[in-house]
């Protein structure tokens, strides 16, 4: 049975699995070294495999109509979880009104509750009251620490002397993420040290060690922050390549991420993730998203560092139209463009192994 950091968890994602609001919760099915996943909760999915309804790969993992639904199922197989973890992703971080009824329904049954949304559960005392009447927690992922326990920038990470990469992309809910941990494992997979900065609740909750929440984090410390992830990850790892999780884009008008790590992160080399089918940022009608070659010119200019490959996100493709998009990708650009989510990482892999000092 795989390690976990704390055990078994169930996954609430009702109304959003298989969509850009659920993915926290694909992040989860995918891969996660923080908990078991056992389940997961979105009525429009029942009785159906979560791995293949993502990815036409079953991983085990099943979808149930709700929390009866789920504990009839996991007694029989003694499989109930520890924990109730919100994947939900929606914009704004707004926690649903009838999601409140279900997480109050989980901390009745005893499981410990984690949230990675801005609407914190801990500032709701019947929320509150109830763990503590079933002896368990509630961990706002998203809460700021206390200032004093986060870090100003020093530029103490020009000691860092290992390959930096970051991953961006060119809008948001695109699945940055997701390639920066096919990146760190198929690094691993050939035999080197790599280490992944999560700057997101979604990577911490997939147990990245050393983490930092971005869009949560008080202006003045994001850099420090950033860079006191990068440098822990360096002294007590001794790794090969460290990898960097990107955050929104650089031109989205709500979610304008990057420049911070970019700034503070310092990065050797950007892979940037792309997905060929969008036409606008998401979530925003009428906001045209910059074209490839705008947004890899934005980067260059801004880091002073090269985009040395583009990353595919497959939505609304057809198995048979990836490589052709690759293909237009580099002969629009001039960069090797690689699916990494349906093909694997290893060209990849080899193309940046290359660049290690």
């Amino acid at each position: 049975m795989k390690k976990t950091i704390d055990g078994k968890a169930l996954v609430y994602c009702q109304d959003a699995f298989n969509t850009p609001n659920g993915k926290t919760a694909h992040g989860l099915v995918r891969f996660t070294e923080r908990y078991q996943v056992v389940g997961l909760i979105d009525s429009h999915y029942a009785g159906q495999d979560a791995g293949m309804v993502l990815d036409g790969k079953a991983n085990g993992i099943p979808i149930f109509e709700d929390i009866a639904d789920a504990i009839e199922h996991l007694t029989k197989t003694a499989r109930l979880p520890q924990y109730f973890v919100v994947g939900l992703a929606p914009d704004g971080g707004r926690l649903p009104i009838k999601a409140k009824e279900t997480i109050k329904e989980a901390l009745s049954k005893g499981w410990n509750v984690d949230s990675g949304l801005h609407d914190f559960l801990t500032n709701d005392p019947s929320l509150t009251a109830l763990a503590k009447a079933h002896d368990v927690k509630i961990r706002d992922v998203r809460k700021t620490p206390d200032r004093d326990q986060l870090h100003f920038f020093t530029g103490e990470i020009e000691k860092v002397d290992c390959l930096k990469l970051a991953v961006l992309g060119t809008d948001s809910a695109l699945g940055k993420r997701t390639t920066a941990w096919i990146l760190v494992h198929g690094f691993r997979t050939a035999g080197l040290k790599a280490e992944m900065i999560g700057t997101g609740q979604t990577a911490w909750m997939q147990g990245a060690k050393y983490s930092m929440i971005l869009d949560s984090c008080i202006n003045d410390f994001v850099s420090g922050e950033i860079e006191h992830a990068v440098v822990s990850a360096y002294k007590n790892e001794s790794p090969d390549v460290i990898v960097i999780e990107g955050q929104g884009s650089l031109m989205n008008p709500a979610y304008p991420g990057g420049f911070e790590i970019l700034a503070a992160g310092r990065p050797d080399y950007v892979i940037l993730q792309h997905a060929p089918k969008r036409v606008e940022y998401d979530g925003f009608p009428g906001y045209k998203l910059h074209s490839l070659p705008e947004q890899i010119r934005a980067i260059e200019v801004i880091s002073g560092k090269k985009v040395v490959a583009v990353t595919v996100n497959h939505e609304d493709m057809a198995q048979e139209e990836i490589l052709p998009a690759c293909r237009a990708i580099t002969k629009e650009t001039g960069l090797p463009a690689y699916d990494v989510l349906a093909h694997g990482a290893a060209p990849l892999i080899e193309l940046l192994k290359a660049k290690i000092k």
